[in-house]
């Protein structure tokens, strides 16, 4: 029996899950934390990737969502003791009211003003947490593992400093935002958002309200943001302005690019290359980045589409 390409999409997907949990026994100390740290950046790539890969929409003001679920969780630790699952809360909650809000205005401007808008926004971000020293600590950052609680599920406690629940933690919040973003570009309001990213005139002539599709998927995207960010903040115990400022809101868009926009699998991939090209490069010479710029102009010689979007282009033409 032949299988379908939706029955191959879902199976990659699992195996590439499998992988991660399997990769967890038999990694160095180092690369699990290294895994563990790319898994949650890998998930703010996942839904910068559907906000630009999948509706056209070319935002530089990303940062502003991973800083708001940062900080709306951190801030929470900080100051009102919350445990880690009410601080994730707080940081979801935080970063949809701040892609409704960018949303609301950003999206009455296209192409180039888009991207400008939400540059500034973000921006504008950026400088309110410097200027709030008393509360954000400006430049520092604060820690909060002396604040932040175990994880408790039921009568389980986890320290979410314990290497296995950090890595297994970011593996599930990988997971979830991966499968959800799966099932998104396969269902039909996925399929309007590709409509829109390739026609978005004739997509408002078949009657579909496109302003509305362009919200939703600027809030889902905005929120895995957040949650991307939550996540590492409750991880990793840092919060800090270096991950609001504007080349925070370049890194997904050229993970995505490196790795293929438009397909599921693409910021994963274009993570972990960006990732370790970087630290390998920068253990054997102090210029590291131009070693990056090396690398990264082959990869694009080779791959134009990126990663996986060649190999689907070429080969796999099944690849969400």
């Amino acid at each position: 029996m032949r299988l379908s390409d939706t029955t191959k999409a879902f199976g990659l997907h699992g195996l590439v899950f499998a992988l991660l949990i399997g990769l967890q026994f038999v990694l160095s100390d180092y690369h699990h934390n290294s895994v563990a740290r790319i898994m949650v950046l890998a998930t703010y790539a996942v839904g910068y990737n559907i906000v630009f890969g999948y509706t056209g929409l070319l935002s530089l003001g990303h940062a502003m969502f991973f800083g708001a679920g940062m900080y709306g969780a951190g801030l929470t630790v900080q100051f009102l003791s919350f445990g880690p699952l009410a601080a994730f809360g707080a940081g979801i909650a935080t970063s949809f009211v701040a892609a409704l809000l960018v949303g609301a205005v950003a999206l009455r401007t296209t192409g180039v003003a888009f991207l400008i808008v939400t540059m500034m926004l973000a921006q504008a971000g950026y400088l309110a947490i410097i200027h709030f020293r008393e509360i954000t600590s400006s430049d520092d950052g604060f820690v909060i593992s002396t604040k932040l609680g175990p994880l408790e599920l039921g009568s389980i406690q986890m320290s979410l400093v314990h290497p296995d629940v950090r890595y297994n933690i970011a593996l599930i919040v990988f997971g979830v935002c991966l499968f959800g973003c799966l099932l998104l570009v396969r269902s039909p309001i996925g399929r309007v958002l590709v409509a829109i990213r390739e026609n978005e005139s004739r997509t408002l002539m078949l009657g579909y309200d496109t302003f509305k599709y362009k919200l939703l998927s600027l809030l889902i995207s905005g929120v895995m943001a957040g949650i991307a960010g939550a996540t590492y903040a409750l991880l990793f115990s840092y919060v800090g302005p270096a991950f609001t400022e504007i080349q925070f809101s370049i890194y997904p868009l050229l993970w995505s690019l490196l790795g293929g926009i438009g397909t599921t699998l693409g910021p994963f991939v274009g993570s972990v290359i960006m990732y370790y090209l970087i630290d390998v490069s920068s253990d054997l010479t102090q210029s590291y980045l131009f070693a990056v710029g090396v690398v990264l102009l082959i990869l694009v010689l080779w791959f134009p589409k990126g990663v996986l979007g060649t190999v689907r282009e070429r080969w796999v033409q099944w690849l969400p």
